[in-house]
């Protein structure tokens, strides 16, 4: 299947066009201002759209999509198609962690290192703490590209590992002199960005969100309709405007009927977003104090986020990281284990006040639990094989169930 995405146009002003080649990876070039750097989106032929798109199969890799993506021209890992899991009380998770290298940014970049390649990039680099520059890394090693990745030096000692088995150059230097650092490499040695190099605002690369769109592609195919909310992680808002654009692409192609109100979480250490909203502010910025949700913990946001909340009827607020500590404690008891930062759709759910919706609920988990600052910090403690200590080990397991009521008959309507 064939790309129909057109060209590049400003979130700032749609009528202003580009042509889709390069991409714009520092923002636009004619609505951005010296107070704030507009991102790109990427606009398609609508109208050629197949008929039969969304009739077709659900499949890994994102070529399943490639009419409403731009041209996929690096190969894939068989990211997508991950699992829609329904929890007790009825609210839908989809569970992001089951991508290639256990993140949605598996998306982002299946669709960013493509541009790269088809556009002659010489590598990728790309500012990261964690999920983003594994996926880079992953996603430049199977195009053949070299990757250099910035990240704190503060980040989980698996992240460098796992950067460093792909191949990827990892760099850590002062946070103030990363994105710099990352115009030089871009100018002087022919990289492609694949994350923001502006200062005045988040912008990205403009081809990357589209890949987030698939989300909500894959969410509508599964329910068999558009959720009433979607609740989501946020960090710089890249993710929150790709699903939010995937569900407005759905109802203008007649697929479904409705737009969902799209809701951001952000940590209460930072929460830019959520202050550009109360303030009518494209972009704000804000000190970002401690949080374990380190993967969302943004000073500024993107302009991208605020028309995300904006053109659904939704909203953004901050949780606690306590409020996220519940939420994954909550997921891992339902067998979906996730970093903090994953949990804060769900937390943001939970923290509202209930409230009657038309439809289903949908929270979407970022990435896997591996990738916390806290997991693999500790290792069991050696026991004694004997057996009242196993015995021992096992009462809160055996207090929990009721003996002899369990039905173990099978129900065969049911399996």
């Amino acid at each position: 299947m064939t790309s129909l995405a057109t060209a590049q146009r400003s979130l700032a002003d749609p009528s202003v066009r580009h042509p889709l080649w390069p991409p714009l990876t520092r923002g636009c070039p004619v609505t951005s201002t010296d107070d704030v750097a507009y991102p790109l989106d990427i606009d398609y032929a609508y109208d050629r759209v197949p008929a039969d798109l969304f009739a077709r199969p659900a499949a890994h890799g994102l070529e399943r999509w490639a009419p409403l993506l731009p041209p996929l021209a690096a190969p894939g890992l068989g990211e997508g198609n991950t699992p829609l899991v329904r929890l007790p009380d009825g609210v839908w998770v989809k569970d992001e962690s089951r991508n290639p290298t256990w993140s949605h940014k598996d998306r982002l970049n299946r669709v960013a290192v493509s541009a790269a390649v088809a556009s002659g990039a010489r590598g990728i680099v790309v500012s990261s703490s964690g999920n983003h520059g594994a996926a880079a890394a992953a996603y430049a090693a199977r195009a053949g590209l070299p990757c250099a990745v910035f990240t704190s030096p503060d980040a989980p000692p698996a992240v460098a590992s796992h950067l460093r088995a792909y191949g990827a150059t990892v760099l850590t230097v002062p946070y103030a002199s990363v994105r710099p650092l990352m115009r030089r490499i871009v100018d002087e040695l022919g990289f492609q960005s694949v994350s923001s190099v502006t200062d005045s605002a988040h912008t990205g690369h403009p081809f990357g969100p589209e890949g987030y769109k698939t989300i909500a592609y894959e969410i509508a195919l599964d329910l068999g309709c558009a959720p009433a909310e979607v609740h989501l992680p946020t960090g710089y808002g890249e993710l929150l405007f790709g699903v939010a654009k995937g569900f407005q692409e759905l109802a203008r192609l007649g697929v479904t009927g409705s737009v969902p109100r799209v809701y951001a979480t952000e940590p209460a250490a930072a929460g830019a977003l959520t202050e550009a909203l109360r303030t009518a502010r494209p972009v704000a910025r804000v000190p970002v104090g401690p949080t374990t949700a380190y993967a969302i913990d943004c000073e500024i946001n993107s302009y991208r986020g605020v028309l995300a909340v904006r053109t659904t009827d939704g909203d953004a607020r901050t949780v606690t990281d306590d409020q996220m500590a519940l939420a994954r404690a909550e997921l891992a008891s339902q067998g979906i284990w996730c970093e903090t930062s994953a949990a804060a759709g769900l937390a943001g759910l939970r923290a509202r006040e209930p409230r009657d919706t038309d439809g289903p609920v949908v929270c979407v988990v970022t990435s896997s639990g591996y990738k916390d600052i806290a997991t693999a910090k500790e290792s069991p403690a050696p026991m004694s094989p004997d057996w009242e200590p196993i015995r021992e080990a096992l009462a809160p397991t055996r207090s929990s169930a009721q003996p002899g009521t369990e039905d173990h008959t099978l129900d065969l309507n049911r399996a």
